[in-house]
């Protein structure tokens, strides 16, 4: 069972909004068994609308349209509905009276704009919208499902869980479609890809594998589909079992809620140990993403950005002429400042990093993307050079996961 979700509304297509209602719909539409061929946006035109109905209904077995249904003269998706099947519009009192007592409620005064809301084609089967104006339209085609919902993502979501899901089980005979994400971190792709060919040929036929790379990090979605639910999770299981066999040390955890914040979080608590942070180059990054997860207090202490050189030498205790002999993009200013920030916070654990994230090379004329990261650990200190390239932005992530990276292996070895 596939379907198509168009989005109505100039304002995604100049950039003035981002599209989080496909993104929310294709997740929900998965969980009951529909798989989304296609995603457009289009222009608020009656011919760019027919036009995408026409070419979805070829390929889909459900559509799916928001926006375009308010109650300015912009709005036209009702309109051309009504032209795509032929029909006129008729005045459903059910949706006046929701309408009416809706605004009851609010004490605003309804208005001769607002009842046109319940002006729908009459071959379709209006959807109550308990959280707004306008209602959502399901209509049959033959074989084919059209729905029209409101863009407000609040309406949205409402009538889709309330009306447009339930609907869609009842009507459709719909498989099961099972995901499982690995998370990984320390080897590329292609070096993944290859550890895992033979494997990945033998997968069951009914089990696809995607690679889903980001810097610094590697997920692996095995997506398993078809009528019986316990052979799909069962099977599922055993893929994941022979995963760990194959690549053991690279795999985190599951799932995009086990990254490798939430796994360092876990450990260090067990451990009952703390952490502490001292970022240049990174420039806060790594402490955002370690408490950015809920409970961080009960072991980050607490993290310095000390981006000039002037505040790696008061706050982190770096000796100036460890910075005049080496520069402050080096290795041995990198285990200083793990050492300074670990001893100022008598944390068991630091990370520290400094580098060049870029777009130009600094006064220590530093590769742009050289990145040093430090680990201190209760009885050692070490740093690694790093190459991330450009542009910045991938600098400071990669650098920002590497460190994690490192660190849970230190962790991991006490």
């Amino acid at each position: 069972m596939q379907a198509e979700i168009i989005t109505i509304g100039d304002e995604i297509l100049i950039g003035q909004i981002l599209d989080s209602n496909s993104k929310w719909i294709a997740e929900e539409l998965n969980k009951i068994g529909v798989s989304v061929y296609q995603i457009t946006s289009i222009q608020d035109s009656k011919e760019h609308i027919l036009r995408a109905l026409n070419e979805a209904q070829l390929n889909s077995d459900i559509v799916i349209l928001t926006g375009g249904l308010g109650p300015t003269k912009d709005d036209i998706t009702k309109l051309t509905l009504a032209e795509y099947f032929n029909d006129e519009l008729i005045l459903n009192e059910e949706i006046v009276a929701n309408i009416k007592e809706m605004f009851a409620k609010l004490n605003y005064p309804f208005s001769v704009i607002n009842r046109d809301q319940a002006l729908v084609p009459s071959k379709c089967i209006p959807l109550k919208n308990n959280w707004g104006t306008a209602p959502g339209m399901w209509f049959r085609a033959k074989n084919k499902v059209i729905i029209s919902l409101p863009g407000v993502p609040n309406e949205m979501k409402g009538l889709m869980q309330d009306s447009v899901l339930p609907k869609l089980i009842e009507t459709f005979k719909l498989p099961f479609i099972i995901h499982k994400t690995i998370i990984t971190y320390g080897m590329g792709e292609s070096m993944v890809a290859e550890r895992l060919e033979t494997w990945e040929d033998n997968l069951p036929n009914f089990i696809k594998l995607a690679y889903l790379p980001a810097y610094g990090k590697l997920r692996l979605r095995l997506t398993a589909k078809g009528i019986e639910k316990k052979l799909l999770e069962t099977s599922i299981r055993l893929e994941v079992e022979k995963l760990f066999k194959i690549i053991p040390e690279i795999i985190v955890g599951f799932d995009d809620t086990e990254t490798i914040e939430v796994a360092i979080n876990k450990l260090l608590k067990e451990k009952k140990q703390t952490l502490a942070v001292a970022e240049s180059c990174t420039g806060g990054a790594i402490s955002k993403m370690l408490t950015a997860i809920p409970g961080a207090s009960g072991y980050f202490v607490g993290g310095i950005v000390a981006y000039q050189a002037s505040l790696k030498i008061s706050e982190l205790n770096v000796a100036k002429e460890l910075i005049e002999r080496f520069s402050v993009v080096s290795a041995e200013v990198a285990d200083a400042m793990a050492i300074g920030i670990q001893q100022k916070y008598k944390s068991d654990y630091a990370i520290a990093t400094t580098g060049n994230a870029g777009p130009t090379t600094d006064l220590t004329d530093t590769t742009v993307g050289t990145v040093f990261i430090a680990i201190a650990t209760p009885t050692k200190v070490f740093s690694k050079e790093y190459f991330f390239g450009k542009p910045r932005e991938k600098v400071i992530e990669r650098a920002s996961n590497k460190a994690l990276e490192l660190l849970r292996k230190e962790i991991l070895k006490n």
